[in-house]
């Protein structure tokens, strides 16, 4: 009988991955003893390590201690999260917000809590994992359709007989750089009678409009539109916020079990979230990061890059073994990159997934381009 020595089957060492232990510091990443340039991070806007954010955090630890000691139901509220909650949801254009510890227990929260055996889910099948792993844990009847395919999911919503829908969809698609189709979608769930649910973790103070994708698209605030974002990407910090209706997030507050019996975020970190919220919204790191985009694109244009926009810039390569040796390729020229591989991917779409900051120089971007070019002629 196996134990837990050998209860999973072993992992290919083309696929298996490790943890790497490192220390950040701005662009530059120390890994293995090796300072590299830092091409991996979801820092968009270096506010991770901003002196202005640290500065926040280190006085709030000092009022308020570490960790908030309860759940929020029970003891673990705090003022700072209210401000927090308001101010979001006001920058935002929502009528509510309500934290919550993660992305991850967002997403798996929100589904399992609006959706039943009696609800459908319809969901983009390049949605990040927490969307689907929320969706299957719902128990609901889960249909996936082709990446940004709406006519897919309209022929699919025509199909089903009517009933309770949730519509659901990455905002910046994680691991691909390309964004949803935020009116198509709304336009959809408004004529089959659906809710929208967009993750728009990697779309929230990256974009030309800092508040994100719903923004650009201006469909922020829409009574069928759910949204979840997060701090631990353009915000520099940890934990994440789901925007929506105040009824729906009085129904959230009363019934979210991720967030009810989760023990609350520290509230030194609500502080220095307010602090990254305010210079987030100003836009000069935003600005400078687009500025960084349009540069990496101009130069790496004859690259095999994905179509993105954004700060993920994915450069495809297919074959598993051919991405970690132009990963290993660039550690030895002194670029961290990682190499994305199944299952985190489709099988046979493996990638040097680069993501772009407003800390990196136009020295340093100009010097990857450079070193990738050189690489892949190789």
């Amino acid at each position: 009988m196996p134990d837990s020595r050998n209860w999973f089957a072993p992992t290919p060492d083309a696929l298996r991955r490790a943890f790497a232990a490192s220390r950040r510091d701005g662009s530059w990443l120390v890994w293995r003893q090796r300072r590299l340039l830092n091409f991996a991070s979801n820092d968009y806007l270096g506010l991770a390590v901003c002196k202005g954010v640290r500065r926040a955090a280190a006085e709030a630890i000092l009022t308020h201690g570490l960790g908030s000691g309860a759940s929020r139901l029970v003891s673990g509220d705090d003022l700072a999260f209210h401000h927090l909650e308001r101010a979001l949801a006001e920058w935002k254009g929502y009528e509510d917000c309500l934290l919550v510890g993660s992305g991850m227990l967002a997403n798996i929260g929100l589904l399992s809590c609006l959706a039943d055996r009696h609800c459908r889910i319809y969901a983009d099948r390049l949605n990040h994992a927490s969307l689907l792993d929320g969706a299957r844990l719902s128990g609901a009847r889960l249909r996936r359709y082709a990446h940004r395919d709406l006519h897919m999911l309209a022929k699919q919503l025509a199909h089903d007989p009517p009933g309770r829908r949730i519509i659901v969809s990455d905002g910046v698609f994680s691991m691909d750089g390309d964004c949803a189709d935020i009116r198509g979608l709304i336009r959809l769930a408004e004529q089959y009678d659906a809710l929208l649910l967009i993750d728009d973790a990697h779309g929230i103070g990256t974009l030309p409009d800092p508040r994100g994708l719903t923004a650009m698209q201006r469909q922020a605030g829409h009574p069928r539109l759910i949204e979840v974002g997060t701090f631990g990407k353009a915000f520099g910090g940890y934990g994440a916020f789901i925007l929506g209706t105040h009824a729906l997030i009085e129904g959230l507050r009363q019934r979210l079990r991720t967030m009810i019996y989760s023990t609350a975020l520290p509230p030194a970190l609500a502080d220095a979230m307010i602090e990254a919220l305010r210079r987030v919204r100003k836009g000069v790191r935003t600005r400078h990061l687009q500025r960084n985009i349009a540069r990496f694109r101009a130069l790496a244009h004859d690259l095999p890059l994905a179509p993105s926009s954004t700060a993920i810039q994915p450069l495809m390569v297919g074959d598993n073994e051919r991405a970690l040796r132009i990963a290993s390729k660039l550690r030895a020229s002194g670029f961290y990159v990682p190499a994305i591989r199944p299952p985190t991917v489709p099988s046979g779409t493996a990638r040097l997934r680069i993501t772009l900051s407003a800390l990196h120089t136009p020295a340093q971007i100009e010097a990857l381009a450079a070193r990738l070019k050189i690489i892949l002629q190789a």
